[in-house]
């Protein structure tokens, strides 16, 4: 500091300060509640974390989730205005016809279950918000926010009665061994994560995720011993599959690369869904309400109007739900192709098509990005209709793009998790013909949401797109 400190630097004088960083927002907290006289964190709270609705009745959920719904498309509604000056003279009849939006938005299907409906929870382990050590559940809020407190997820309504058996036994288990609780502030520490995923049929899965720091393989070894001992030898846990992750220092909330040793019990959960099984592995993507799921995929396939001839492109399959239950429940498709950037999905969905008496599906693995364009344009099919279910920041842009190029894709059905997020794809879909957007645009004619996320503010969003046809008087 002394030597820069009065410095001329480009016809300059620098002056030198200390900095005065910003307070570590766990200290700032810390420090906060020894000034404060009380304010004991509990379980209503959590449920106010996690499941922020969970005190309001069902219909007027519901009715909050459509208006949020009707938000963004009134938002779609002046993007595509503004994005595609050909579209006005439609748009203004749309908007004539369904309340200031560019098309009509049916009635929200409710989920057939409201409680203990998630199949998959994620639960971290922490120091409790009493001060346990060792606590396995969900957190009351963000490092960034100042709380890292952990409260169980006993009096959360979405969990399951037997995600939350199997959260009380890991936690008596963790609690009789030697190694410490990972800490985000220190990052020392050992225990990090654990998941439970569980099925219609009574088989549970659960993913232990474990930092190992510095510890010997001997250790390692001896500790997933302990656990398959102590989860299979009379403990009424309800665990079928037990996997365990070693997760290293400083890994963000991304886990699916990670591999997964297997310890004990089966390798896969199985779960049914519109009557058809399906094989689920540790990473693989399947919706969380299964229930509610059935909706979802019931309005998809209708809304897909297939006939004998089409070819289906399922873009980020998962484990082939989607595609698998249109080819055999509907018995209408020539053929399925479905694309996935999971291996282990993949394999899943190549086992379940077999599983389920299947010829006519076909899975690819891959970045949707990188494999779409490539296998769009090798189908030869009179009836092209592409399904996409996207992750929650919606499709790449490449994906998007390759679909505009590809005209004889005329129909889309888009089933999107967050709307928002997708909005960019919405109107790449629908932009004006450019040197960058080749090929003739779509628009949205139909769209819905289904609620699979009660006692929260999220649900899916079904969007139904169809090509413009330049060559019909009815069309632009």
């Amino acid at each position: 500091m002394k030597a820069v400190h009065g410095m001329q630097w480009k016809s300059k004088v620098l002056s030198v300060r200390l900095a005065k960083p910003k307070a570590d927002p766990i200290l700032k907290k810390r420090k906060l509640d020894e000034e404060a006289e009380g304010g004991q964190p509990g379980t209503k709270r959590i449920a106010n974390v996690v499941t922020p609705l969970w005190n309001i009745p069902y219909e007027e959920q519901l009715r909050r989730k459509e208006k949020e719904v009707e938000g963004v498309l009134q938002k779609l509604t002046r993007e595509i205005g503004n994005n595609n000056k050909a579209m006005l003279p439609w748009l203004f009849v749309q908007k004539e016809k369904y309340n200031k939006i560019c098309c009509p938005l049916e009635a929200l299907r409710p989920s057939p279950v409201q409680t203990e409906y998630r199949n998959k929870c994620e639960f971290v382990i922490g120091v409790g918000a009493d001060g346990e050590d060792k606590t396995v559940g969900f957190r009351l809020g963000k490092y960034k926010g100042g709380s890292c407190a952990v409260v169980s997820p006993s009096e959360t309504t979405h969990v399951s009665s037997e995600a939350k058996r199997v959260v009380q036994g890991f936690q008596q288990f963790i609690r009789t061994t030697p190694y410490a609780v990972y800490s985000p502030e220190t990052y020392e520490g050992h225990w990090r994560q654990l998941t439970v995923r569980t099925s219609r049929i009574k088989q549970t899965m659960a993913i232990v995720f474990f930092n190992p720091q510095k510890l010997q393989e001997e250790e390692i070894e001896e500790l997933k011993q302990s656990l398959h001992q102590y989860f299979t030898e009379g403990k009424e846990s309800g665990i079928t599959s037990l996997y365990f992750v070693r997760m290293g220092q400083r890994t963000s909330a991304g886990t699916e690369d990670l591999p997964c040793e297997h310890v004990t019990g089966e390798e896969w959960i199985h779960e049914e869904l519109l009557g058809l099984k399906f094989r689920i592995s540790p990473h693989s993507f399947f919706q969380t309400n299964t229930p509610a799921a059935e909706v979802l995929y019931s309005a998809v396939g209708e809304w897909a109007q297939l006939d004998q001839d089409s070819t289906v492109l399922d873009v980020c399959c998962g484990t082939g739900t989607i595609g698998i239950s249109l080819a055999k429940v509907r018995r209408l498709v020539k053929k399925v192709i479905g694309i996935e950037l999971c291996q282990e999905a993949v394999e899943d969905a190549k086992a379940n098509a077999e599983a389920n008496g299947l010829t006519n599906v076909e899975f690819h693995c891959g970045k949707a990005e990188d494999v779409f364009p490539t296998i769009l344009n090798a189908v030869v099919s009179p009836s092209v209709t592409a399904i996409v279910d996207p992750p929650r920041a919606g499709l790449h842009s490449k994906v998007i793009l390759a679909i505009r190029r590809a005209e004889h894709l005329k129909r889309l059905v888009y089933v999107a998790c967050n709307a928002k997020a997708a909005m960019n794809n919405f109107i790449d879909l629908c932009r004006a013909p450019s040197n960058r957007v080749r090929g003739a645009p779509f628009r949205p004619v139909r769209a819905m949401a289904v609620d699979l996320f009660p006692q929260t503010m999220h649900c899916e969003t079904i969007l139904l797109f169809e090509r413009v046809d330049y060559s019909s008087n009815t069309d632009i």
